[in-house]
């Protein structure tokens, strides 16, 4: 079985084996007198000249049968075959289990023998495979010419700069609102800021720093006014020049 991946490039690098026969016979037949075609009972096929096996392969479009021995795997005779059916291989006319085969060399040379099968399977098997392939080809080729077609006729989108052209590319990045204004800043005593709504305390040690609503920072204040914000707490307490009054003392003790 072949698939198509939508290009015969693909499969030109790979040999594929589309059948193997393990028994096959090779006959030598005398020349075709006629037009009648070859007849497998003018051969010998009780002794045939040579026994092997048999393989299909397949790379890309070409399909060859070669004919090895069935030990060492030898080459015996190699058969390219270009179309099925065909000169190079062409099926006898009294027999379906036999076949005229063209051998060729390495330079060229061809000659023609008989090949068949014991079995009415095998020479079935070699037909539906050599088929396939062909079929496969051909819808390749007719898949690949449609697609070449199709391609042609779509028109091309030119982006290229004609002669002269240029582009303008305006960069202008605007800034955001208040990126440009400087913010003040808060003058502290600690180096950290006073929580929003915070009331400031006194510091201790009898000296008072006053809020500056111009700059956010502290100034001393006098003494007085610093004894004048305290004065209604000190008011509330008891007075520290009151002697306390002592218990009168009874005349029933003696003293001693």
């Amino acid at each position: 079985m072949k698939f198509f991946f939508g290009s015969l490039q693909i499969m030109e690098d790979y040999e594929a084996i589309l059948l193997v026969k393990q028994e096959v016979f090779v006959f030598k037949i005398p020349p075709r007198t006629s037009n009648r075609g070859y007849r497998a009972a003018d051969w010998n096929l009780s002794t045939p000249d040579w026994t092997g096996r048999m393989r299909l392969l397949a790379k890309g479009t070409e399909c060859i049968l070669k004919l090895e021995d069935k030990v060492s795997g030898e080459l015996f005779a190699k058969c390219p075959v270009d179309t099925y059916p065909g000169i190079a291989i062409e099926a006898v006319s009294d027999s379906s289990r036999y076949f005229v085969v063209r051998i060729q060399d390495d330079s060229g040379r061809a000659a023609f023998i008989g090949v068949g099968f014991a079995d009415r399977s095998d020479s079935f098997d070699l037909n539906v495979a050599l088929q396939d392939h062909f079929k496969w080809v051909k819808q390749s080729q007719e898949i690949e010419k449609e697609g070449a077609t199709e391609e042609a006729a779509k028109p091309r989108l030119d982006l290229s700069f004609k002669a002269g052209e240029t582009i303008k590319i305006n960069m202008k990045i605007g800034k955001k609102d208040g990126d440009g204004a400087s913010k003040p800043k808060t003058k502290t005593l600690g180096g950290l800021p006073p929580p929003p709504g915070a009331i400031r305390l006194a510091p201790p040690g009898g000296v008072k720093f006053n809020v500056d609503g111009a700059d956010g920072g502290f100034k001393q204040q006098p003494e007085p006014l610093q004894q004048e914000i305290w004065g209604d707490f000190t008011s509330a307490g008891p007075s520290s020049t009151t002697a306390a009054p002592k218990p009168p003392v009874s005349s029933n003790w003696v003293q001693f």
